[in-house]
């Protein structure tokens, strides 16, 4: 609760804080680690990670093992909405192990109603879940799934991620979702994604194609058809493809008795028109291509797309391939003013100067042709990412 209350002391008058968690003094007991796959769940810990500009500002929750399943989860300081109210989800990660091969998800859950946060896992509901989606060269992506009726959609159009925001370095996510039923996605702070979601996510739209009507079995929708009148000129097959060269000359060492008798080679017959074929026609039965009847979607309801009034927990629910990532600055509320504050004080701290940290950290750490090793494999990893591009 103690974070809850500086939130709220630090929050414009009039702002909504449902959450917010930027771990300065660790990961507080609000916080609870899930046991939903036993044995291959994996630890987390606080820490700034390997390498950092600004420690304190840099401590996080961290992923630490390969190849496990991590979930955690918080319950939010009141539940948030957005029928009423905008509602803002932002959140950084560092992928501090990222590399050309590394995998793993990043993204955050929103879950409604009440759950057991010990059994929070991937069968667990949820109303949003919002993040970076980085697997080898084929997936860098930023998730934005909405549930609905029960279905989570993942947006009809995936929000691409460039070649610079899917390095190891600390990435600020950050999901608008205003009461009209419109979005907008940034990734640190700029815009990458912005529009309707009832447009953008496969939501029940207005119209369907009627299940009562099909395209008739005598529906002729052929263009063109053969000319039936055609007939094939008399002789057309007696031509051969090929005909002995004209030009062609016995060379003067030929030896009738030893070689044979000579014969000219073949060359392509200039008379040859190939197999016949009739002439295309308009076909006089054609209707045109056929069109399917529309009617009103009785599922069609704009009004309760995205319209979410009970959430009540923050959760990462995560299968990591590469340890390392660690979460930070997680804000749940309904004010983009504030939200722009809190990543000026907290994103924006960690990674001035995180760039600079890494390499210092390198030289200090790594051989000179553990060094060099990297620089290859970093140069491979552009040149991949270059073909892409491409």
């Amino acid at each position: 609760m103690k974070a809850a209350v500086i939130a709220a002391a630090l929050a414009p008058v009039g702002a909504k804080v449902y959450f917010e968690d930027n771990f300065d003094t660790g990961i507080s007991d609000r916080w609870v680690t899930s046991n939903w796959k036993g044995d291959s769940m994996g630890e987390w810990k606080w820490t700034a990670g390997e390498w950092y500009a600004n420690e304190e500002k840099a401590k996080g929750m961290q992923v630490t093992e390969d190849m496990r399943f991590h979930a955690i989860s918080a319950k939010m300081d009141s539940p948030a909405n957005t029928v009423s109210d905008k509602l803002i989800v932002q959140f950084s990660v560092k992928h501090e192990k990222k590399d050309y091969a590394f995998c793993g998800g990043g993204y955050i859950k929103l879950v409604p109603g009440t759950m057991d946060q010990k059994e929070f896992g991937g069968d667990t509901k949820y109303s949003i879940m919002f993040g970076p989606d980085l697997c080898g060269y084929d997936i860098s992506r930023t998730h934005a799934i909405f549930e609905h009726k029960d279905e989570n959609l993942l947006k009809s159009s995936e929000i691409k991620l460039d070649y610079s925001e899917k390095d190891e370095y600390t990435h600020l996510h950050t999901l608008v979702v205003e009461p009209d039923g419109s979005y907008e996605v940034f990734l640190d702070q700029k815009s990458k994604a912005a529009g309707k979601i009832g447009d953008d996510w496969p939501f029940p739209k207005q119209q369907i194609e009627d299940p009562a009507e099909s395209k008739p079995v005598d529906w002729v929708d052929t263009k063109k058809i053969p000319d039936p009148a055609a007939v094939k000129p008399e002789g057309w097959d007696d031509i051969p493809p090929e005909i002995p060269d004209p030009d062609a000359e016995i060379p003067e060492d030929w030896d009738t008795e030893e070689d044979g008798e000579w014969e000219p080679p073949l060359i392509d017959n200039p008379a040859y028109k190939g197999a016949w074929h009739a002439p295309m026609i308009d076909n006089p039965d054609y209707k045109g291509e056929w069109v399917h009847p529309m009617i009103d979607n009785p599922e069609y309801a704009p009004g309760t797309y995205a319209q979410y009034t009970d959430i009540n927990y923050v959760g990462f629910e995560l299968w990591t391939v590469n340890k390392g990532s660690i979460f930070d600055n997680i804000l749940i509320t309904d004010d983009k003013e504030y939200a722009d504050k809190v990543a000026a004080e907290g994103w924006a701290a960690i990674s001035e100067g995180e760039k600079e940290a890494k390499e210092e950290w390198k030289k200090i750490t790594k051989p000179e042709d553990e060094d060099e090793e990297d620089e290859e494999e970093e140069d491979e990893e552009e040149e991949e990412e270059v073909k892409d591009e491409l």
